[in-house]
């Protein structure tokens, strides 16, 4: 079993950019849009600046303008961009076009699968993969909760018939990661599931990234 693709989102502070560079996370997320994490693009540009950081950098928008979208992917400027809103396929399209940026649209599980993987089918020209997060009342994600992971091959086995990236989140924390890896995710998204009192943990990265390696280790 490969170790997935790993992001760590909703860096907040300078700290927690640190603290994300210095791990093994292949991305890390910054969230523009209204959150307990929002954050200021001019900052993080600072922060990744300071940090000279080597990862992915993920920019996390809800139903925002493309003209935005593609002001603050040209600023950081951003690899990808994640689509957590109610975006449509000619906005999503409109997006890829003028940003030139990997594209993530995200969808909410439900427990309809047919319907959810008719939905990846249908913005599947338009971008290049999928989140799937857990669906929480009143937020669009961070909110800790997982969905029901016996979906996950599905997913991801849709995402591989479309030539798509299936990133999996939602509730994922250093004690599930290895009930998760049992699934065959291909990435993996976290961000509270990393926190201690609102700041990233370099405690909680670590126990998560040694599981992840015993985990891969034992599967050989």
């Amino acid at each position: 079993m490969a170790i997935p693709y790993v992001k760590y989102c909703g860096a907040s502070s300078q700290e927690d950019v640190q603290c994300m560079s210095q791990s093994r996370a292949d991305a890390i997320g910054f969230i523009f849009a209204p959150s307990k994490r929002q954050v200021n693009p001019d900052h993080v540009k600072q922060w990744l600046k300071q940090t000279k950081c080597n990862k992915d950098v993920v920019g996390v928008f809800v139903n925002e303008s493309s003209e935005t979208v593609c002001e603050i992917t040209r600023l950081i400027p951003l690899d990808i961009v994640q689509l957590h809103g109610d975006e449509t396929t000619e906005e999503a399209k409109i997006i890829k076009q003028q940003t030139g940026a990997t594209v993530w649209k995200v969808f909410h599980h439900e427990p309809d699968l047919r319907e959810m993987l008719e939905r990846m089918t249908e913005f599947a020209p338009f971008v290049d993969g999928f989140l799937i997060d857990a669906k929480g009342k009143g937020a669009r994600g961070g909110t800790g909760t997982s969905f029901a992971w016996e979906a996950v091959p599905s997913y991801v086995q849709h995402a591989k018939r479309l030539s798509k990236t299936c990133v999996i989140a939602g509730g994922v924390t250093p004690a599930s990661i290895n009930e998760l890896l049992a699934y065959g995710p291909e990435a993996i998204d976290l961000s509270s599931g990393i926190e201690e009192n609102g700041k990233k943990s370099r405690s909680k990265i670590k126990a998560l990234e040694e599981r992840m390696l015993n985990d891969v280790h034992i599967s050989k």
